[in-house]
């Protein structure tokens, strides 16, 4: 984990790649519970039994599950000292391979920009979520997050 004691810092660190995260299984119950939390009960993420016939072989995690574990993945990897961090939304978001029931994703976290904003800084950040054993990433997105002072 690094640690950005103050916005220096991050200016600093622009341009590099500021950590890795350590493997979260996406296994079915979590998927499941995705699925409960946000309404999205589509077979090819809760069927077993139909999704083995699907173009898979077997259940698939929903695109924003993905997306939404890079929270913790973020946290893991990198703390900035401030008041409060919001998240500001996203530039982009490619889903660029199907994340398999049981496989294992980290996030790969670069340093895009730190803009000043009133009260504090903009941060942009690229994330690359990555499937264990496989040479193609799960996801890409550019995540901002506003750290007030």
């Amino acid at each position: 984990m690094i640690d950005f004691s103050d916005f220096d810092q991050l200016r600093a660190a622009v341009g590099t790649e500021v950590g890795v995260s350590d493997w979260i299984t996406v296994d079915q119950k979590r998927i499941d519970t995705f699925a409960d939390a946000t309404g999205d009960h589509q077979w090819i993420h809760v069927d077993a039994a139909r999704a083995a016939a699907g173009p898979y072989g077997r259940t698939i995690a929903h695109g924003f599950l993905t997306l939404s574990l890079t929270v913790p993945m973020t946290a893991e990897v990198m703390n900035v000292s401030a008041s409060m961090a919001i998240n500001y939304g996203l530039n982009k978001v490619r889903f660029i391979n199907p994340v398999l029931v049981d496989s294992r994703i980290r996030g790969r976290f670069t340093l895009d920009s730190v803009t000043d904003i009133p009260g504090g800084v903009q941060v942009v950040r690229t994330v690359t979520v990555e499937i264990e054993g496989v040479e193609k990433p799960a996801c890409v997105a550019e995540s901002i997050t506003r750290y007030l002072a």
